[in-house]
């Protein structure tokens, strides 16, 4: 008697289809065969080499990480766990700067500014870090912009002023450079020198190259508290003179006295929609941000670069001028150490800024000035600035897609010696459990929809984002009921609870929510890439 040859490689059975589209769910079933999607039906005749049951289970595409920082966490430990568990399949790196590309003066920068996380720089363009990750091996897709911020470096140190024509004829071949390599667009962080040194002209003139490659201007806007408004402005500028699509990092207003400007940051980008401007943007579910401590110390003093900085922290006129100048949009109460490289420092991490400034017996400005020049770094911290209201509200977006803004990390070794934004464990658990399923705010189709098929289109990715024949079989099975987020902002390393399965181009990466090991993840290409392998 023979036996009946497999089909598929895997048929899921049983499951709760939500395709991506935003449409209600079907009952049905998904075969894959190799890396790619070969059918998705009611029921799928014949059999797999092997067969999942998934009843009473949500069938969906990989999540999309808008905004990830697992650029150095992925050389530490591939496996992405903390984005995995949560149903990533797709880190999108590069805010504001990027890992390339880089000349000498930057490596060296780069090796003598890591902190926990230690690592040879063996690469220097941003398509050769890319190919160094999926070489060593990681779990997820990896894909990224090109930081506006890194051509500028490369060419300008941390100089503050404009570029030259030929410095700036420079920058625009590096971008284009990256672009071929397959960078999926480029992204600038104005609040952060030396990016906060750049004028419109120059982002209009870098993200021109981007556009002639399909590619997205992404940014974290020039100011997100008292001058919003003009930071706007500032954003649909560059996207109405270049023709670019635009989206806007981690929309949000922060500062108490800020909050109501809100509805009208909302109404002026569906205004510039309605006007046919292509702009979208990202957000993660949380009230707080995490940045560096130096963020509250003015531009002009960031000029030349760290060491000029703590230059000036120890010179007794310049520190003056730069207490008397300093400025964070939130009280040294509601800022949280989570981060710092020196062994000895790092029992304040946990410990806000008022606590740590209260034993040394300073004013919270000469804190962050002495420990951000005894440190040598930027001392990363969290900052409770946001409003839960205005988050429901972004939550509730149609044009808003989701991004951690942080690392992907695993709950052990090196990860452990640093604390996180819980953000890191528990950004789309966190909307699919509190926001969709005890809140109400969204439906679950669209969530799905927003963290699958729409970030999808706009990077203009091919073949990702869908439960469809055809497409990469990128695929998360998770239980709507009990999906949620456990990181606490006292207990950040905590992984959420919910996701069952994830395969990544169609192997299996988390099995009854267990990694597996697998590091079956490629670089994902924008559309200007050049390489015709498998995005």
């Amino acid at each position: 008697m023979s036996v009946a040859r497999a089909s598929h490689d895997l048929i899921i059975r049983n499951g709760t289809i939500y395709d991506g589209g935003g449409e209600p769910p079907t009952s049905g079933d998904l075969a894959i065969t190799d890396d790619r999607i070969m059918d998705v039906a009611s029921s799928i005749p014949g059999r797999g080499r092997s067969e999942l049951d998934v009843h009473g289970l949500a069938v969906a595409p990989g999540f999309i990480n808008m905004l990830s920082w697992a650029n150095v966490s992925l050389i530490a430990d591939g496996r992405s766990v903390s984005d995995i568990k949560q149903g990533v399949t797709l880190e999108v790196m590069g805010e504001g700067s990027s890992m390339g590309p880089l000349n000498d003066r930057m490596k060296h920068e780069m090796v003598e500014h890591q902190g926990d996380i230690k690592y040879d720089v063996a690469w220097t363009t941003l398509g050769e870090y890319l190919n160094y990750l999926v070489r060593r091996g990681v779990s997820t897709n990896v894909a990224s912009f090109i930081g506006s911020a890194t051509p500028r470096v490369h060419e300008l140190g941390y100089e503050d002023r404009p570029p030259s024509a030929a410095e700036l004829d420079r920058m625009r071949r590096l971008v284009a450079h990256a672009m071929q390599e397959g960078a999926v667009g480029i992204s600038s962080a104005l609040i952060y020198p030396p990016a906060s040194f750049s004028e419109t002209n120059e982002l209009i003139a870098l993200a021109e190259v981007a556009a002639e490659f399909g590619g997205m201007y992404i940014s974290h806007i020039r100011n997100e508290e008292n001058t919003v408004y003009a930071a706007l402005e500032e954003f649909f500028e560059v996207v109405r003179s270049t023709g670019i699509t635009g989206e806007i990092y981690h929309l949000k207003v922060s500062g108490e006295a800020n909050w109501p400007k809100f509805d009208s940051v909302i109404a002026r980008i569906e205004a510039a929609r309605a006007s046919e401007l292509p702009v979208t943007a990202d957000m993660y579910p949380y009230i707080a941000s995490s940045t560096g401590l130096d963020t509250g110390i003015p531009d002009w003093a960031h000029a030349g670069g760290q060491e000029a900085l703590e230059a000036r922290l120890k010179d007794p006129a310049a520190r003056a001028r730069i207490k008397e100048e300093f400025a964070l949009f939130t009280t040294p109460e509601n800022i949280i150490v989570v981060s710092i490289k020196q062994d000895g420092f790092k029992a304040l991490i946990g410990r806000t800024l008022a606590q740590i400034a209260a034993d040394r017996g300073q004013d919270y400005r000469d804190t962050v000035m002495d420990l951000i020049a005894q440190d040598h770094s930027r001392i990363g911290a969290v900052f409770f600035t946001m409003s839960e209201e205005n988050v429901r509200k972004a939550v509730a977006l149609p044009w808003v897609s989701f991004g951690s803004d942080a690392g992907s990390m695993a709950a052990e070794g090196v990860f452990l010696r640093s604390g996180t934004h819980p953000r890191a464990y528990g950004t789309f658990a966190r909307v699919l459990g509190k926001y969709v399923r005890e809140e109400r705010v969204i439906p679950l189709e669209e969530a799905i929809r927003r963290m699958t098929s729409f970030p999808a289109q706009n990077l203009k990715l091919q073949r990702r984002g869908r439960l469809a024949e055809g497409y990469y079989a990128d695929v998360v099975v998770f239980d709507p009921a009990t999906i949620r987020d456990a990181a606490t902002f006292q207990q950040p390393h905590q992984y959420a609870v919910g996701v069952q399965h994830v395969f990544v181009n169609g192997v299996h990466v988390l099995k009854d929510g267990e990694h597996t090991g697998a590091m079956p993840g490629r670089i994902v290409q924008g559309p200007g890439g050049k390489a015709k392998r498998p995005s």
